[in-house]
């Protein structure tokens, strides 16, 4: 498994776990939990949620997973932008750790920007820190111009919308990230509704590969040093194909033929959020 090493050293599997609709009843909680301890087990030891999935379920759902194997999983959970003035953080945060059933969260983003100044938040933040109730801070949904407004601030992660037909951070944000060592996460590495995995030229280098063409599309995401991936799998069998992309490497010519049919960014875009 590929790593990727955090502004403080640390490092984390650039494959890891997305959890958004777990929780929501679209199948077995057993079942969603059951492919997180599979992903687990399968070297996926980073696993995304939020307070704002399922109203917290997915938070649950996370809980059953990492049950007596807490000490494996680098948690990753975020708080709504109307919970992150000063008070706000630390009521947020004891919520989503009392779902956890953990008394720390290793990396809490702030989920996108609202109304609480930031420099606020990122006090709520460090505070947090120093209470032992967080080990990293970070944010998401944030374009470079949000990035430059935290100035010097320890943000340790970064989580945007990223995978073929949505590129706009390859211009500015991506360089801007990489530049100052701040990992990127990659959401919804295979696009929405499936629509991306209908892309010919993917569909073209995933049948050289003998994968299908999800596998391509996430290990597309992950051929930049310094990107994590998150994809969601709730189910064994795509748990299973999911952590195949881990090892696959795309050629010169896969990456040529899907440059062609999903361009690289020429100009500046607005930043691309679901």
């Amino acid at each position: 498994m590929r790593i990727v090493t955090l502004p403080g050293g640390e490092t984390v599997p650039a494959l890891g776990q997305g959890t958004w609709h777990f929780g929501q009843g679209e199948r077995p909680r057993a079942t969603e939990a059951a492919a997180l301890r599979l992903g687990i087990d399968l070297g996926m030891t980073l696993i995304d949620t939020a307070e704002m999935y399922a109203d917290g379920g997915a938070e649950e759902v996370v809980a059953d997973a990492i049950a007596g194997q807490r000490d494996r999983v680098f948690v990753v959970s975020k708080v709504y932008p109307h919970n992150a003035s000063r008070a706000g953080v630390p009521a947020a945060c004891a919520r989503s750790l009392r779902r956890l059933k953990t008394d720390i969260i290793d990396l809490y983003l702030l989920h996108w920007r609202g109304g609480v100044p930031l420099a606020e938040t990122v006090d709520a933040f460090e505070k947090l820190k120093a209470e032992g109730k967080i080990r990293h801070w970070g944010v998401s949904n944030f374009d470079a111009d949000d990035m430059n407004e935290l100035g010097g601030a320890a943000c340790a992660a970064n989580q945007v919308l990223y995978h073929l037909d949505a590129r706009g951070i390859e211009f500015d944000l991506l360089p801007w990230s990489a530049a100052r060592a701040i990992p990127v996460m990659a959401y919804s590495p295979v696009g929405q509704a499936g629509r991306l995995l209908a892309s010919p030229a993917l569909k073209s280098v995933a049948e050289r590969h003998g994968v299908t063409p999800a596998v391509v599309a996430i290990a597309w995401t992950l051929r930049r040093p310094g990107v994590i991936s998150i994809p969601k799998a709730g189910e064994a069998a795509h748990v299973r194909a999911n952590a195949r992309a881990a090892d696959l490497a795309l050629t010169d010519a896969d990456l040529a033929e899907l440059d062609a049919a999903h361009p690289p960014p020429r100009r500046k875009r607005p930043l691309a959020m679901l």
